[in-house]
């Protein structure tokens, strides 16, 4: 699940790729052609610039919300990433706030599980947080929002373990008001991107194999 020219799942894709699941598209503005839950195996929900509680995209928001409540009743795992972390909270009972500042970077975050943020800093953009769902474990956090959690066999991460430098490239091309805004200088993003490059794509691959084997059971 992701908004139409923006569903590149990256170095988490590559890694679901390599662990054998194929991947199908599927745009959050058009949720009339997307395919029923019969045969999926997992269920991908990536980052938008959308935020969950706009009353413009309620459609949308409701519909995947409903597909993710849907996919948990089933014991489909879901991996949310970002916005998908903050609708999978929402969807079950946790909730979705403007955060107090936004988090553009590169961040630490704690967990007491190695797996999931043991191997930091983690890439951010976000401007709003969840609350993680009342029979969710919480698994991850930070002075800024709660980061990680757990529920079932689904999974949902603030932060963004999918990117690599063309992802943020794109993203910071697109997003220069934001960057102004909250005082991030694009050059300075990209390059320290490129510099956590190579130990932040082994860190999401471990993630999304810990994901598999400890949460989803593959």
């Amino acid at each position: 699940m992701a908004n139409g020219g923006d569903a590149d799942p990256g170095v988490v894709g590559e890694q679901l790729r390599a662990r054998g699941f194929s991947l199908v598209a599927c745009e959050r503005e058009a949720p009339h052609s997307w395919p029923d839950l019969d045969g999926v195996d997992l269920v991908l929900s990536l980052g938008s610039d959308w935020s969950v509680y706009w009353d413009h995209v309620a459609a949308s928001v409701g519909a995947e919300s409903e597909l993710l409540r849907a996919a948990h009743q089933r014991t489909i795992p879901v991996l949310g990433i970002c916005f998908g972390a903050q609708l999978l909270a929402a969807a079950h009972g946790g909730s979705v706030q403007r955060a107090p500042s936004a988090e553009i970077g590169w961040f630490e975050v704690q967990s007491t599980e190695p797996a999931v943020a043991g191997d930091g800093p983690w890439f951010q953009w976000h401007a709003d947080r969840f609350t993680a769902p009342p029979a969710a474990t919480l698994l991850a956090e930070n002075t800024a929002a709660e980061q990680a959690f757990c529920l079932g066999r689904s999974l949902g991460l603030q932060f963004h373990p999918e990117v690599d430098l063309a992802i943020v490239s794109r993203w910071a091309a697109g997003g220069g008001e934001e960057l102004t805004r909250v005082g991030v200088d694009p050059a300075g993003l990209l390059e320290r991107t490129h510099a956590e490059a190579s130990r932040a794509r082994a860190a999401a691959v471990r993630l999304v194999d810990w994901f598999l084997t400890e949460v989803a059971g593959r």
